[in-house]
């Protein structure tokens, strides 16, 4: 019988955030925080944060660049877990994408 790893879902809306979380709770908010942020709008971390440059490019030109995007932010923001998939919903007539990141804790990290 295998292990089950478990999956989880992390939707790039900005919402409220916990500054006591820890564990799986802290692991998601920071997911949601890089994902989130612009690069280049943190002051002292101007590295920190997804590029948005390609905001007016075609959909799925738009959709394989930030995909990318974000797989890379989270590697380096959060080596706790590893990205196993980007998906977005889209509304094509306001031209919006809204990430899901699915990711899973790195084997051997403890919460």
């Amino acid at each position: 019988m295998g292990v089950r790893v478990l999956e989880y879902v992390v939707v790039a809306k900005p919402g409220e955030i916990d500054f006591g979380a820890t564990g799986m709770t802290e692991i998601m908010q920071n997911v949601r925080t890089i994902v989130t942020t612009a690069l280049g709008s943190v002051p002292l971390d101007r590295g920190f944060g997804v590029d948005q440059s390609d905001v007016d490019s075609p959909l799925m030109v738009a959709q394989a660049r930030l995909t990318a995007l974000i797989i890379e932010a989270v590697q380096i923001n959060e080596p706790r877990v590893e990205v196993t998939g980007v998906s977005f919903d889209s509304d094509n007539l306001d031209g919006r994408l809204l990430p899901s990141i699915r990711v899973r804790l790195r084997e051997g990290v403890e919460l």
